[in-house]
């Protein structure tokens, strides 16, 4: 683990001095000394860190909960659904199309609508903080977009493990997506009315106290939501929903903050270590045909939720480009097809588009500003977006 954190920090500061963002380096560096690369290997088995790299991804949901407060649910509720269900819906709909086109099956056309159509809640995550975009109007319905689609994720898995284990009970299916969304109605329901009990419950003076008390719930809520097919990260970010209303927010914001970093490399480093580089070639084409394709289906969602939310170009550039990353879903997927003996081709597929994307998105989000100079929108409803291209003060 030692090893782990200090390949991912001298990388990520060879690169910052030549201006690359840290997520790709973290990840290189996992590539670099995982099993599946000559040389030195640091980890033979990437499940070694399978605990720590879900602990990163919960971190890293909570924080983005805290920095989404309830008044955005309340009073941008339905332009965050008519976003994220238009997002979906170009891009789910994109990839179910070119896996059909693609020709591997249908049970493969449905894991790669899925692989092709969610974006990566943990690298999306990092750009925004990395970039210093919290605080930026478009940024809400970036993360409406990632809500709407951790709810679909939800469901989504529980449909389609039946279909990829070869269940034919689809009162199985209809039951665990009723469980899931049950769960997730009850943590919104406890967002909403429970924040003032919550808030009661988490209040100390002292720092420990509350950093063990944050951090144990986050945990908690994320391991029961799992228990009821809700994935983790969506439950560590109701936690940080409710706890981001309460008097502590601004402290535990603060709180988390090393911790977030911590694991969240560590996270990305575990990905890298899966990937094997030697099995990227063969898939090479049709990899790039689905960056592309996710590419353009972005550029078009951010027209279409600068649309709902009144945006001008800048803005617009910024929500196609940050949430263009793809990650921890996809590798589920193809974990997944792999039990189910799906296509072979599948796994390195998935690995080298996630892979593409994953270095592709932060360097497309820090420079979105070229992308606006092309796209159709008012200047003048930026403002000040300029500025926002300067990362965060550390």
């Amino acid at each position: 683990m030692g090893g782990a954190f200090l390949a991912a920090a001298v990388l990520a500061r060879l690169g910052g001095r030549i201006g690359l963002p840290t997520i790709p380096l973290f990840i290189l560096a996992g590539i670099l000394l995982g099993p599946h690369t000559p040389g030195y290997t640091l980890l033979s088995n990437p499940h070694d860190l399978e605990m720590l790299s879900a602990l990163g991804l919960v971190l890293l949901l909570f924080y983005l909960g805290l920095e989404f407060h309830m008044d955005d649910l309340r009073t941008g509720g339905r332009k965050m659904a008519v976003a994220g269900g238009t997002y979906l819906a170009l891009n789910v709909g994109a990839g179910l199309a070119f896996g059909f086109a693609l020709g591997w099956g249908t049970s493969e056309a449905l894991v790669l609508a899925g692989v092709l159509g969610i974006s990566s809640s943990a690298i999306v995550t990092k750009i925004l903080v990395d970039l210093g975009r919290i605080g930026n109007p478009e940024t809400r319905p970036i993360l409406g977009i990632i809500v709407v689609e951790d709810v679909f994720l939800a469901l989504y898995l529980a449909a389609l493990q039946p279909i990829l284990s070869g269940a034919d009970s689809l009162s199985a299916a209809l039951i665990d997506g009723g469980k899931a969304f049950g769960f997730l109605l009850l943590l919104a329901l406890a967002a909403r009315f429970g924040t003032r009990i919550i808030g009661k419950l988490m209040n100390t003076k002292d720092d420990e106290l509350l950093v063990i008390s944050f951090l144990g719930a986050a945990v908690f809520v994320a391991g029961v939501s799992e228990m009821f097919g809700v994935a983790d990260a969506i439950g560590a970010f109701m936690v940080g929903l409710m706890l981001g209303s309460t008097s502590a927010g601004d402290r535990i914001l603060k709180l988390v903050h090393p911790l977030r970093d911590a694991f969240g490399a560590i996270f990305f480093f575990a990905f890298g270590l899966s990937i094997d580089p030697g099995d990227l070639p063969s898939v090479l084409w049709p990899v790039l045909a689905a960056v592309a394709l996710t590419l353009a289906m972005n550029v078009a969602a951010g027209l279409a939720a600068a649309r709902v939310y009144s945006f001008g170009a800048q803005a617009t550039a910024n929500i196609a480009t940050t949430l263009v990353a793809r990650g921890e879903f996809a590798l589920i997927l193809a974990t997944m097809a792999a039990a189910a003996g799906l296509d072979e081709r599948l796994s390195p597929f998935i690995a080298g588009y996630v892979l593409l994307l994953a270095v592709l998105a932060p360097l497309a989000a820090g420079r979105s500003h070229w992308l606006a100079r092309i796209l159709p929108g008012d200047r003048e409803k930026d403002g000040n977006q300029d500025q926002e291209q300067m990362p965060a003060p550390v």
